[in-house]
């Protein structure tokens, strides 16, 4: 399981152009997943995501969780892209759709995750603070 992290000031999910999603202050997290993840590596990243200390502290180091802040969850599976063999991706590394959406659901329940649409076209928009954006494993 993997999932690019992204500090926001806001973003938002659109699909069709009607916003589905949106947030303030808080964490963008796109969530890959692979054939092997299970629901302890859902649990163990879900934990890792809500400890980061990523936000500003009273002398403006980068030391505070998130707290209070929100979480908007975004399903990626062009985080298992392979490019290894010419310019075309594979996808062979994600996990199955119906694998991966129970997954998906499970991490932004134990998040308390704003979502996207799982396998809908969306539009995400953020304005990234910092900038700062992790790449994180389970």
């Amino acid at each position: 399981m993997r999932a690019l992290v992204q500090r926001v000031t806001r973003a938002s999910v659109c699909i069709d152009g009607a916003q589905v999603a949106q947030i303030d202050s808080g964490l963008l997290v796109l969530l890959g997943i692979t054939h092997e993840d299970g629901t302890a590596h859902a649990q163990r990243l879900a934990r890792k995501v809500m400890a980061l200390r990523v936000f500003d502290d009273a002398q403006g180091r980068m030391n505070d969780p998130l707290g209070e802040r929100e979480i908007l969850c975004v399903s990626q599976f062009t985080l298992y892209a392979d490019t290894a063999k010419g310019n075309r991706p594979s996808y062979g590394g994600a996990a199955p759709a119906a694998h991966a959406e129970q997954l998906y659901e499970y991490f932004c329940e134990h998040t308390n995750a704003q979502r996207g649409v799982f396998g809908a076209d969306m539009q995400v928009e953020l304005v990234n603070d910092g900038p700062v954006t992790l790449l994180l494993e389970a």
